[in-house]
C-alpha cells in the first residue's frame, strides 16, 4: 500500500512539473498534452497582430482600411467646432468649442496626453526639445514662436487630427475632447513664457516672496 502512495505522490510532482501550474507565469507556455487538433485551445487563436505583416492580403498589411460607406458605432458628429475646429463660417475656430468646458481639470487632462504623446518630441516645455531630439530627430518646432502663438485653436486641432510633415495623426490615439485638453495646456505653456509680476493676483504675490 505504501508504494502505490509513493507512486501517485510521484505521478503527481511529474504532471505538475510538466505540465506547470495553470495561472502562474513561466517563461515559457505549459505543454498540452492532448494534440491542438483534437482538442482546441482557446490560448492557440489563427490571428493577426496590429501592424504586423500578412501574405494573405496583396499589399502584405494586416490593418485594414475602412470599407467604402462604413458606418460610425460612435455618435453622429454634427458640431464642426468640436470635432473638426471649424466656426460656423467654416475659418478656423478660435478660442475653444461650447462644447468644451475650460476649466482646471481640463487643464490637468491636457497635461497628461501631453506628457504621454507630446512631449517625447516638442519637449516639456513645448521648446522642440524632446527626448527624440538625442536620437538623430529632425527639428520639431517650438510652441513659442509668433506663427503657433497666433495660430487658431482650430488649426492646430486639425494639425492634432490630421498630422503635418512628419508628425502624423494622433486622431487614433485622442479622442476630440482630449485634443482640445492638448491645445488648452499648450496655450497654457505658452503663456507660461511671457507671464508677468502683474499677472498674479495681488492676493497670491506674497506667495512669490513679492511685496
Amino acid at each position: 500500500m505504501r508504494n502505490v502512495y509513493l507512486v501517485t505522490a510521484f505521478l503527481v510532482v511529474l504532471t505538475l512539473s510538466v505540465l506547470g501550474f495553470r495561472g502562474t507565469k513561466f517563461t515559457h507556455p505549459p505543454m498540452d498534452v492532448f494534440p491542438e487538433w483534437a482538442f482546441p485551445s482557446m490560448r492557440h487563436q489563427p490571428k493577426y497582430k496590429p501592424q504586423s505583416e500578412s501574405q494573405f492580403f496583396a499589399d502584405g498589411r494586416t490593418d485594414r482600411p475602412l470599407p467604402a460607406g462604413v458606418v460610425s458605432r460612435d455618435p453622429l458628429r454634427n458640431d464642426d467646432a468640436l470635432y473638426l475646429g471649424k466656426a460656423a463660417d467654416g475659418t478656423w475656430l478660435r478660442g475653444f468649442p461650447a462644447a468644451v468646458t475650460v476649466d482646471g481639470k481640463l487643464i490637468a487632462r491636457g497635461r497628461e496626453r501631453f506628457t504621454i504623446y507630446c512631449s517625447p518630441c516638442h519637449g516639456a516645455l513645448g521648446d522642440g526639445n524632446g527626448i527624440t531630439k538625442q536620437y538623430g530627430m529632425g527639428a520639431t518646432p517650438t510652441y513659442h514662436d509668433d506663427r503657433l502663438r497666433q495660430m487658431a485653436e482650430g488649426e492646430i486641432f486639425n494639425t492634432i487630427t490630421r498630422g503635418k510633415n512628419n508628425m502624423l495623426s494622433y486622431a487614433d490615439k485622442l479622442k476630440p475632447e482630449d485634443r482640445w485638453a492638448v491645445i488648452l495646456y499648450v496655450r497654457a505653456l505658452q503663456r507660461a513664457q511671457t507671464g508677468a509680476v502683474s499677472d498674479v493676483p495681488a492676493a497670491h504675490q506674497p506667495e512669490l516672496g513679492l511685496k
